[in-house]
């Protein structure tokens, strides 16, 4: 049976306003404004019949060169990789020290191995690791060579005072706060409505699916934008500030989350209705938990299942994965560069930590985040851009950029198959040369 939410009802004139795709003209406008704050040149979004919107480049790249850097609109850290990387709750730098990321994916790594284990460089005993060095290294105490040379910024703490969110400076702590984590934190100074009901939401979205909590982070963010733009203009009505509110969000492409998830390989095809209606139910019981901890009357049409899904389906088809390069790793490639004697001393102590690591040495900030301009970037198979527009593609036209959400190599067949989950057929020059029913 179909969940019924009765937000939907209620509600039914302002999501549809809300959910009503953006004109031409207001898709120009504002991402014009986001161009110019990112500084890009050469580029522009435009509607199109057939591709919806696109970014078209409208000068002539050399290969390598920069076509944008976007910024990313909300973006959430893993919580698995939390437990690995101390990274800015709002920027996600890595923060503290290099000793202070060792210890913390040491101490893990150990939780995880039952037997972890030194390696002494000097002698094939294996000695259990202690928990003293760990502590060492996270509080200061032990301090590894050259590990100057990779400095890191000092750990801000939450505004709010809850220990989930830190940041590397005063002004990314504040940034956060103002832009969503003060509905969302869970210290003492949260704005939450109750942070036993948030506390709640967070530990289903922690054992089920954390795109909830991007969801959630989202809802924040369009509540406190209303806020301000209520108290700024009194006289304007409550549905027109949500619009203006909503508008960064209303520019993504939207699905419902349970009509456009990727079918798992494990999951019978035959069982299509029955596992979407399982995704719809799960993120019912996901809103219900969220609308107790920050409901906000003014803004009842986010709490409804309809906008909530197209959210989380924005995410679903549009999402880019966000990964920051662990700082641990270069500072073990700078020590295994060094020239000897240097790193044969250096390597005393190096080599017993990459030992006690293994290949968590290497462990990077994982999460996802929500880009504007990527957001609009369509899909070819074979694209004009990764990092650079390609040679073939220098024609001094208004070129379209494109990038491949799949891997390019792959068969026709299996590229189809996998681009089905983003709601398109692709009609790319590749595709419609290999297409066996060509005619």
């Amino acid at each position: 049976m179909e969940t019924k939410c009765p937000v939907d009802a209620k509600c039914a004139a302002e999501i549809s306003a809300l959910l009503t795709p953006p004109s031409p003209l207001q898709l120009q406008e504002y991402f014009e404004e986001i161009i110019s704050e990112r500084k890009c040149h050469g580029i522009e979004v435009k509607q199109d019949g057939n591709l919806s919107k696109g970014v078209y480049g409208t000068m002539e790249f050399k290969e390598g060169d920069l076509i944008m850097k976007d910024k990313i609109l909300v973006g959430i850290q893993h919580v698995p990789n939390k437990l690995d990387c101390l990274v800015c709750g709002n920027c996600f730098q890595f923060i503290e020290s290099v000793e202070y990321q060792i210890g913390k994916e040491t101490l893990f790594a150990k939780s995880r191995r039952a037997q972890l284990q030194w390696i002494s460089s000097s002698s094939n005993n294996k000695v259990r690791l202690s928990e003293g060095v760990i502590e060492a290294l996270m509080n200061g105490e032990l301090v590894l060579p050259y590990s100057d040379h990779f400095p890191l910024p000092s750990t801000v703490r939450c505004p709010g005072g809850c220990e989930e969110a830190y940041y590397c400076s005063k002004s990314c702590a504040e940034t956060d706060w103002e832009s969503s984590h003060s509905l969302l934190c869970t210290g003492e100074r949260s704005e939450s409505v109750s942070i036993e009901a948030l506390s709640k939401f967070i530990q289903h979205a922690t054992e089920t699916n954390d795109i909830f909590l991007l969801a959630a982070k989202t809802i924040s963010f369009i509540i406190l934008r209303y806020r301000k733009l209520k108290a700024a203009y009194a006289d304007r009505s409550e549905l027109s500030l949500l619009l203006e509110a909503w508008k960064p969000i209303s520019m993504g492409y939207k699905r419902r989350w349970w009509d456009c998830i990727s079918f798992p390989d494990d999951v019978d095809r035959s069982d299509d209705t029955a596992f979407r209606m399982q995704i719809q139910q799960l993120a019912f019981k996901s809103l219900q938990l969220l609308k107790a901890a920050i409901f906000d009357e003014d803004c009842e049409p986010l709490f409804s299942l309809e906008i909530y899904g197209n959210i989380i389906g924005m995410f679903e088809l549009n999402n880019l994965d966000l990964v920051v390069a662990s700082p641990v790793e270069d500072y073990f490639l700078y020590i295994d560069d060094l020239p000897d004697p240097e790193k044969e001393k250096a390597e005393k102590i190096a080599r017993q930590l990459l030992d006690a690591l293994g290949d968590g040495y290497s462990i990077c900030c994982q999460g996802t985040a929500f880009y504007p301009l990527q957001s609009c970037i369509n899909h070819s198979c074979c694209p004009n851009a990764h990092a650079f527009k390609r040679d073939e593609d220098r024609d001094g036209q208004a070129a379209i950029v494109t990038i491949s959400y799949i891997d390019e190599e792959l068969p026709f067949e299996d590229r189809q198959a996998l681009l089905e989950d983003y709601g398109f057929k692709c009609r790319c020059n590749a595709c419609l040369e290999e297409d066996p029913n060509k005619k």
